[in-house]
């Protein structure tokens, strides 16, 4: 199904021009209607209005929404006087895990301002150029209270124990289960509260917000550039202790794991075998890194590539949704048995997010340490990979780390 919507059937008026900002952080321009932000170490791009939008469903989603894309450039009228990754014309999109059930959806802002290394620039689509100033501070969420989801952790636990057992007896190598806790709140979240918070304690990641989703994403599933092709791999978890000396103990560990080098290599794997029919040559690590974040750390890995067709980075997201990161595999039946036990709807959660531009270029993260805003308050979720050596208990320790930065970009402190 799809749905496409817009202020005007008439073609967009894009303009793009340089500002001097560099004193004002980006996020802080964000009014609290209609929001979006792609943010990392302080550079990236946010957005705020509607001028065009496209919501859909379904095993097609991500085919509507690059064919409504591209027919929608091909008529715009733009003047762009930066010429960057992320000027001209960007539209903004989440898309749901899964083929049914769950809403994706595509938006193009009416203003977009972006910033990359010293340069900033603004755009605007059919509207008359604003006054860029600082938006008045967001509110904090009022009244919070964390309860469980679908499942509590002694039922998620016999999840887990059942899929261990479903992999020891050969019906697929690793399968990621989720679970969701509920914060309920006094009134709507102010979304720009929980962003301001994440982008600050954790700039190494990706802060975003699109259509009611949020989060704070470690991985890159896919971004191009100019030809060139870039996925950054997370598998394999450790909580940190806050020690430095004991933090660094436990990334030797993580590094030697046979349990958490083989769920990385699982996800590696399907990540270069998706790349591969599009790129002409390809770099894959042998080893992966140790990438470390404020709450966890994790075996990372970066896929380069370069592109040799016309694929969209929207495209490319296809081609790699889901990854055994965030799946399991083989595919089909990893998601065949997240559909079977979970015991939840994902929606968006794990599913591609991110932005693109009319050529093409984009950026693409999996909505992970991510959270969804509710009429009474937000969703949050964690996800970890199981294979046959997995310990229930440790997994249920692992979820609950992955639910930290949320969590305590909501609270008030």
């Amino acid at each position: 199904m799809t749905t496409p919507a817009s202020a005007s059937t008439a073609p967009l008026v894009v303009r793009t021009v340089p500002v001097d900002l560099a004193d004002i952080p980006l996020l802080d321009l964000l009014p609290e209607q209609d929001p979006v932000s792609w943010l990392r170490r302080g550079e990236g791009l946010v957005g705020w209005g509607v001028a065009a939008r496209l919501d859909t469903s379904g095993p097609t989603r991500f085919s509507d929404a690059d064919k409504w894309w591209s027919e929608l450039v091909a008529r715009a009228e733009v003047d762009d006087r930066v010429g960057e990754p992320g000027t001209g014309p960007v539209c903004f999109g989440t898309f749901a895990f899964a083929d049914d059930p769950g809403h994706s959806t595509l938006v193009v802002p009416q203003v977009v301002v972006g910033r990359r290394g010293d340069r900033t620039w603004l755009t605007t689509v059919s509207v008359p150029t604003p006054d860029l100033v600082a938006a008045p501070a967001p509110r904090p969420p009022a009244g919070i209270a964390f309860s469980d989801g679908a499942l509590n952790g002694e039922e998620w636990m016999s999840v887990v124990a059942e899929a261990v057992s479903r992999i020891s007896s050969g019906d697929l190598e690793k399968v990621v289960l989720a679970r969701d806790l509920i914060a309920s709140t006094d009134e709507p979240v102010d979304v720009r509260w929980p962003l301001r918070r994440l982008a600050d304690d954790y700039e190494m990641c990706w802060t975003f917000h699109v259509d009611g989703i949020f989060g704070a994403t470690p991985e890159m599933l896919v971004r191009r550039e100019r030809g060139l092709v870039t996925s950054r791999v997370l598998a394999g978890t450790i909580r940190r202790t806050g020690d430095d000396e004991r933090d660094l103990a436990l990334a030797a560990t993580l590094a030697r794991s046979s349990k958490d080098l083989e769920e990385h290599e699982y996800a590696v794997r399907s990540v270069a075998d998706a790349l591969e029919p599009h790129c002409s040559s390809m770099n894959v690590p042998e080893a992966p890194f140790v990438l470390h974040l404020p709450n966890v750390m994790h075996l990372a890995t970066d896929v380069n590539g370069v592109v040799h067709d016309e694929a969209t980075s929207l495209q490319l997201a296809e081609s790699l949704h889901p990854s055994a990161a965030v799946g399991g595999t083989p595919t089909p039946a990893a998601t065949a048995l997240i559909a079977e036990i979970e015991g939840m709807t994902r929606d968006r959660y794990a599913g591609p997010v991110g932005w693109m531009d009319a050529s093409g270029d984009g950026e693409w993260g999996i909505a992970l340490r991510s959270a969804m805003l509710t009429d009474a308050g937000v969703r949050l979720f964690a996800g970890c990979g199981i294979v046959a050596s997995s310990d229930p208990e440790a997994e249920l320790a692992e979820s609950q780390a992955k639910f930290v930065p949320v969590r305590d970009a909501l609270e008030i402190g």
